[in-house]
């Protein structure tokens, strides 16, 4: 039942932030801004806190690691108020007022605060809305944040809890759902850094999203290069930040998604067979989700688990590319003229007419 909830509550969460993204005013801005926060906080913190600080005993940099990470909500405010247009200075007066609060609420008060600010910005004479930025948005900003504060505790890090939970007494199952479904997410506009920071995911769980996401730079290097996708550079960059060719991703989801869901699930797998654990939450991306790895665990460990998910996951890619080989795709020279090709018009005309019927 726990493996249920979780995966319900999971699907859920993912199915908000979609509609959020697609849906919300300047919603896909204000998600790039949240994975950014993630980088700025949490990815600082993975390295000096944990590689820096612990594995090389480094006190400073264990410092930094630890102060960065404890700003997530600042990050998240500034970086989406300057996503939404707010002013610089105005952005730091809302991204100041969410000190020492998570990423969620900061995030969730500066989107909200940068539609009110942004109209004090457009009416308000000179020097007045300065005034106002100090008087009425800076308290504004930490009454939002931290009025959502318990509802994000009761929510999504239960959510967490419950996921990891559930790795314990299913991990091979957990291990399945859960690398497939970060893999997906690393290559949408959501970033699996975001999503794994938000439910506050360690351990196990978070053991198998960065491995899984690893891994998934070889698949995704593999496949791209096999389909066409795009020149060098593209291929390149996909394999160092999936999140980079989300345009591309998005144009092609059913050979992407469906060749990094599997992949995603066999090193999920792997990693709940080895038994790894990863208590730097947020640091589901390649490179740093292997660089973690090493400060929590065996260190031979991780090289045999990292390289089975490598191969494994650059197997997938192949047979990807096999199996979409007559898929009509987008090319990223094509998605970036706007010239579309006619067959791929052809074949989601005939999935639209195909639906239609059905309804």
């Amino acid at each position: 039942m726990n493996l249920i909830l979780g995966v319900i509550f999971l699907a859920l969460v993912l199915c908000l932030f979609t509609l959020f993204t697609s849906k919300a005013p300047q919603g896909g801005k204000a998600m790039g801004a949240l994975a950014n926060a993630a980088i700025a906080s949490f990815l600082v913190e993975a390295f000096q806190k944990y590689v820096g600080g612990d594995l090389l005993g480094v006190d400073f940099l264990g410092t930094l690691g630890e102060t960065t990470g404890g700003l997530g909500g600042l990050a998240a405010a500034g970086l989406v108020a300057l996503a939404m247009g707010v002013s610089p200075v105005y952005a730091f007066v809302i991204a100041l007022a969410c000190g020492n609060l998570d990423l969620l609420p900061g995030f969730i008060a500066g989107y909200l605060i940068s539609f009110v600010m942004k109209w004090i910005e457009g009416k308000a004479p000179a020097g007045v809305d300065l005034i106002l930025a100090i008087i009425v948005i800076a308290p504004l900003t930490r009454i939002i944040a931290m009025g959502v504060s318990p509802l994000v505790d009761a929510s999504l890090m239960q959510i967490g809890n419950i996921i990891k939970e559930s790795t314990t007494s299913s991990p091979i199952l957990m291990g399945i759902v859960l690398g497939g479904i970060i893999t997906v997410v690393a290559t949408a506009p959501l970033s699996s850094m975001a999503l794994t920071a938000l439910l506050g995911l360690t351990g196990t769980p978070m053991a198998i999203g960065a491995l899984a996401v690893f891994g998934s730079s070889f698949m995704n290097f593999v496949l791209f290069k096999r389909m066409k996708f795009g020149d060098r550079k593209t291929t390149m960059s996909v394999a160092i930040e999936p999140l980079s060719q989300a345009d591309i991703v998005t144009a092609n989801p059913l050979p992407v998604y469906a060749t990094n869901f599997v992949g995603g699930a066999i090193s999920g797998i792997i990693i709940a067979l080895f038994g790894l654990v990863n208590d730097a939450t947020g640091t589901a991306t390649p490179i740093a989700g292997l660089m973690v790895m090493f400060g929590f665990n065996n260190p031979v460990t991780v090289i045999i688990t990292a390289s089975l998910c490598a191969i494994s996951s650059a197997t997938c890619g192949w047979l990807g590319s096999m199996v979409f080989k007559n898929y009509p795709i987008v090319t990223k020279d094509e998605l970036q003229s706007g010239n579309i090709p006619k067959k791929v018009k052809q074949y989601y005309a005939r999935k639209k007419y195909f639906a239609e019927s059905l309804a």
